[in-house]
């Protein structure tokens, strides 16, 4: 429960003293619950990602990004959260939460710049991971730079540098940085509701964090909603950590140390802030690609498309063919690029983003995107159920980089299920150039009635001089058995593959889910195929 005589410790309640918020002490009891209201857990539930504070096995405090496909966070009641996602083993503090410890969560739509703060407990249950919660309380949207998400395909494995002090090139990302997330914590014996720890929100203009050296930042802080969680977790324990996201590519930049509080500090002469974070690095964690998460400071326009077909390519798989509306004309994409959209749909606040990859023909004035209905698929299944012809879709210009390689070197495309999708643009282009290079189509569906764009597929490969299909059917019926639309039986495989023979300097273009695509790039890796020759992409958060 939360204590009954205040919800703050010694150190939160002596800095509100110092900077003369003595009052927040009693007014703060009406603010911060042990359980959360229906509105903030509704809004929990609609998040892509969360913000964890937590300490590692060394007492180094870390603060990290947790993100997972759609409706991965749950409350079962309101003093509970899960989280049913996987945790990056790379991350710093992946350990910790697997065997339960002590978090502090900051939810944040940076979109609408709503934002809700809790501290609880990890544990694991049959609904994955279980956060307790301790104490929860909504937040002031003061300095959120607003930004746009969606999903991008992961193109490239999470990699982890380790270092104890800033790179120049990581100096100058601190120095552009508009957003910081910020972990500390507290613990007295008394185990109190107020223990624990704290993630929270910093933003301002580029450079509001001053990079002093490769080891040392300093950190204003503003006037904000003078509980001073963090300020007075600092004031107890000194130990902090930082996370500072790149929103464009979703690498992050951990660091840890200690921090001091600069309460007269010279950089005052702006009005705006009140103290300085001085904080001293002690160890550094870069990750790149970590988040299939992607964010705009400064979206890309959008422009309304209608759609002007709808097919059944297979069962649950649908196509869209989107026009720009009168007069307007289409941002080209090469194939192999994806396309985010943006749907309202009732009963949701904020719009729902996602990224689809285009399956048409590049070069003409409409795109199409194939899409599986997923089992609990927000989007997905809007589209499959309410969209309808003469219907407008909120479009950004394609993006993406999981292109066919500038070569004439053999090229071998591997997919599963709806992870044809990009393959099937790439087989357009490959037709529209038929240089003669050879081109071999590999696809593996359940069975006949989960085979998309069959028909398709056959024409494009029969107009394109070197290309040949080889379609696995896991799980043929008895019309396919009949009818043989499918080369072999089984599930596609590194040695299927291999068996091909394409030679020693082909080029690999893989697309599924990522163990499909982990297992087969593995494999191919261990008969010799050079990494760099494998390109590949998989289907949401990894």
């Amino acid at each position: 429960m939360v204590d009954a005589d205040t919800p703050f410790h010694a150190g939160e309640l002596a800095a509100q003293k110092r900077a003369g918020a003595d009052n927040i002490a009693t007014i703060g009891t009406r603010y911060i619950r042990d359980f959360m209201p229906e509105q903030h857990r509704t809004f929990y539930k609609a998040q892509p990602f969360l913000v964890v504070a937590s300490g590692d096995s060394d007492g180094q405090v870390w603060a990290t990004l947790i993100e997972g496909p759609d409706g991965f966070i749950g409350s079962p009641d309101p003093e509970r959260l899960t989280l049913d996602t996987k945790v990056d083993p790379l991350d710093p503090l992946a350990h910790s939460l697997q065997e339960g410890t002590d978090v502090g969560v900051v939810g944040i739509e940076l979109a609408t710049r709503r934002r809700n703060r809790l501290s609880g407990r990890t544990r694991h249950s049959d609904q994955g991971l279980v956060i307790d919660i301790r104490q929860t309380f909504g937040n002031c949207p003061q300095y959120i730079n607003e930004r746009d998400w969606w999903r991008a395909p992961r193109t490239a494995p999470t990699k982890a540098q380790e270092s104890d002090h800033l790179s120049p090139d990581q100096i100058a990302r601190i120095r552009a940085a508009d957003t910081l997330f910020l972990g500390s914590g507290h613990h007295a014996p008394q185990k109190a509701a107020s223990d624990g720890y704290d993630a929270s929100h910093r933003g301002g203009e580029p450079g509001f964090v001053r990079v002093i050296s490769p080891t040392r930042l300093r950190i204003p802080d503003y006037s904000g909603n003078n509980f001073f969680n963090t300020i007075g977790n600092l004031l107890q324990d000194p130990r902090v950590g930082l996370l500072f996201v790149d929103f464009a590519t979703g690498g992050l930049l951990h660091l840890t140390g200690r921090a001091k509080i600069d309460w007269t500090p010279e950089e005052a002469r702006d009005p705006n802030i009140l103290r300085m974070i001085d904080v001293t690095i002690d160890a550094v964690i870069e990750r790149t690609e970590a988040l299939s998460l992607r964010w705009s400071a400064d979206p890309a326009p959008s422009q309304n498309l209608t759609v002007v077909d709808k097919n059944s390519e297979a069962e649950g798989i649908t196509s869209f063919h989107l026009a720009p509306a009168e007069g307007d004309t289409l941002p080209p994409f090469q194939a192999g690029q994806h396309l985010p959209i943006a749907l309202e749909i009732p009963a949701h606040d904020v719009k729902i983003r996602r990224s689809y990859s285009l399956s048409g023909k590049p070069g003409e004035n409409t795109y199409r995107i194939t899409v599986k209905r997923e089992p609990g698929g927000t989007a997905s299944q809007f589209l499959h159920d309410s969209i309808k012809i003469g219907d407008t879709i909120e479009a950004r210009p394609p993006a993406g980089d999981f292109l066919i390689p500038d070569s004439t070197r053999p090229l071998v495309l591997v997919s599963v299920g709806v992870g044809l999708t990009p393959m099937m643009a790439m087989l357009h282009r490959l037709a529209q150039q038929n240089t003669g290079r050879q081109v071999w189509f590999v696809h593996g569906a359940r069975n006949g009635r989960h085979h998309a764009l069959s028909q398709e597929t056959d024409r494009l490969i029969s107009a394109t001089r070197g290309a040949r299909k080889r379609v696995f059917f896991s799980q043929p019926d008895n019309g396919d058995l009949v009818g043989r639309d499918f080369e072999a039986e089984g599930r596609v495989t590194a040695a299927e593959v291999l068996a091909l023979d394409a030679g020693s300097d082909a080029l690999y273009m893989l697309c599924g889910p990522a163990g499909f695509v982990t297992d087969l790039k593995s494999g191919l890796e261990a008969a010799g195929i050079d990494g760099s020759q494998i390109h590949y992409e998989t289907f949401g958060s990894a």
